[in-house]
């Protein structure tokens, strides 16, 4: 019996491996205009919905965040191109605080003093693979409680969604008033 839990834990553990570990010299496969990849996430600082087990919720976090980053950052990249971004550290917003007691350690308490804080490097190219833009970014939100967007929402990612909003409008901002404008016609 713990030679077949061992065994399923083993797989567990690849099969998430697999689905997080990238390897940056590897490009993205498909035609995907946003490519999200997160690199090494079991060594980011905080990207979970719970202390006592970490893993638990960077697949689901992991998934929602690119979920939505594929589609933000598509309606802001000028049409042709293609972005990828590679997270190399996740800090949610607020922390766990175990010493109030065993039944906390699933509980994030949000306050300013534990600001929302991401890495990433991002690479643009046109159609053709060139590179019209690409850097390193390091955000931190240390006003990210006086957002009322997203201090009104039950979204648990809702204060780096926050963060990653104002990085692509001041990143592409011709591109979100271009947008905007087509809406309006």
């Amino acid at each position: 019996m713990k030679t077949k839990i061992a065994v399923l834990a083993a797989l567990v553990s690849a099969v998430s491996g697999a689905v997080f570990a990238v390897d940056p010299a590897v490009p993205p496969s498909g035609d995907a205009r946003v490519v999200v990849t997160y690199v090494n996430p079991e060594k980011f600082t905080d990207f979970t919905d719970s202390i006592d087990r970490p893993e638990r919720g960077a697949e689901h976090y992991g998934a929602a965040l690119k979920e939505y980053l594929e589609y933000e950052a598509a309606g802001v990249i000028p049409e042709g191109s293609r972005l990828a971004l590679s997270f190399t550290e996740i800090d949610m917003a607020g922390d766990f605080e175990p010493w109030r007691g065993p039944s906390f350690s699933d509980i994030r308490i949000v306050k300013d003093l534990y600001p929302p804080r991401i890495n990433f490097t991002y690479k643009l190219t046109d159609a053709s693979g060139a590179v019209l833009k690409e850097g390193e970014a390091k955000l931190r939100d240390t006003n990210f409680m006086m957002n009322i967007s997203s201090s009104i929402s039950n979204d648990p990612l809702r204060h780096e969604k926050a963060v990653l909003d104002g990085w692509l409008r001041s990143e592409f901002p011709k591109a979100k008033k271009q947008k905007a404008s087509e809406s309006k016609k």
